[in-house]
């Protein structure tokens, strides 16, 4: 029994087998620019730490491409996309399917297919090794490019008040009163002017005092410009681990599951988490975005099939396509303000372009 939308088998292999190699090409294509690019820029920063050479950078390379992919893979969807149909039209196999009775339906059926293909393969990419390069990038980072330690976690660069000081720590790993600081700053401040600074290699909570422990310490007197080696330092009696795990959550750094998890913790905590909540949904409504490439790249194989034309409607897909990821991350950052409700900034680009790109679609079959 053969689906109305699929009634060409030979057709739908031929189509979809088109789409996934343009697709791959052009990611690969994106992916070799851009991390080369990205490479230069950052070479720099990474070799100047002592001991660090090429095996560094191909590390940086290794967790540096999954967030590339990531990023463009929709965009590799849509160039894909244009690429084909427009390479089918302008050999009039598009005019041929249509006049074997094919509809614009059927004809992007194979390719929606295989969209949908991509965005769960997608999700789970993005999941299981973005998450975790990212997680792993950020500590790096936070250590600049220097070892750094196994447990370091994805927490990284959290500030907390404490009355009128400020304490920063580079790396937080732990949970509860296990939690371990790294590279830690105390900003002493008397009327909101800046007295004394108090850096230390690490630190820790002590639960039994309830305070928080920094070791090697040395403080920095603004008013003499003199640094004192001060050893062991008391902090913080009013500070709970959980306001060092939770200060800063990076929902790229973390699966699904793990920022549903910081996300209930947070609530718990009283913290606002409406723009942790529009990135969550967005873990599900950006890797269907794929989905939407070959409807709205569509507007380059059908209408008028003159050669002049062809390239105006090809613009036309590429500009569709571009205006939703602007207009995805206009929602997204208006989300994060509260203006939207996360599940809305989160999902109604893709709802309002997938019905323009339908709404081509029908005009085009009237």
């Amino acid at each position: 029994m053969q689906f109305a939308f699929f009634p060409s088998r030979q057709i739908s292999w031929y189509m979809a087998r088109l789409f996934l190699t343009r697709t791959l090409a052009v990611l690969a294509l994106l992916v070799l620019v851009l991390q080369t690019l990205d490479l230069l820029g950052q070479s720099g920063d990474i070799l100047a730490y002592p001991g660090n050479g090429d095996a560094q950078l191909w590390h940086y390379v290794g967790l540096r491409v999954p967030q590339i992919v990531a990023r463009f893979l929709p965009f590799s969807v849509l160039l894909g996309t244009l690429v084909m149909l427009a390479t089918l039209n302008q050999n009039s196999e598009i005019i041929s399917m249509k006049a074997a009775g094919l509809s614009a339906h059927q004809i992007l059926a194979p390719l929606v297919v295989s969209a949908l293909g991509v965005a769960i393969i997608s999700y789970a990419f993005n999941d299981r090794i973005v998450a975790r390069s990212t997680a792993a990038l950020s500590a790096w980072q936070a250590v600049d490019y220097g070892p750094i330690p196994r447990d370091s976690g994805v927490k990284s660069n959290p500030w907390v008040r404490d009355g009128n000081n400020l304490v920063n720590a580079a790396i937080v790993a732990g949970r509860g009163t296990q939690v371990q600081l790294r590279k830690v700053e105390i900003f002493n401040r008397i009327n909101n002017s800046l007295t004394t600074i108090i850096q230390a290699p690490r630190g820790h909570y002590d639960a039994a005092d309830k305070s928080w422990v920094l070791e090697e310490a040395r403080q920095f007197d603004v008013a003499r410009g003199t640094v004192t080696n001060v050893g062991t330092v008391r902090f913080g009696r009013d500070i709970r681990p959980d306001q060092f795990t939770l200060a800063k959550v990076d929902p790229d750094a973390l699966t699904f599951s793990q920022l549903q998890a910081a996300i209930s913790d947070l609530h718990d905590a009283g913290r606002p988490t409406a723009e942790l909540e529009a990135n969550l949904w967005h873990k599900l409504s950006g890797p269907l975005s794929a989905l939407l490439m070959p409807i709205l790249g569509s507007v380059a194989a059908f209408g008028l099939a003159r050669s002049g034309q062809l390239f105006v409607r090809a613009v036309m897909g590429m500009a569709l396509g571009f205006a939703y990821f602007v207009a995805d991350n206009f929602s997204l950052a208006m989300g994060s303000l509260g203006a939207y409700p996360p599940f809305l900034a989160a999902w109604a680009p893709f709802l309002l372009f997938l019905l323009v790109g339908e709404t081509v679609l029908f005009r085009t079959e009237e």
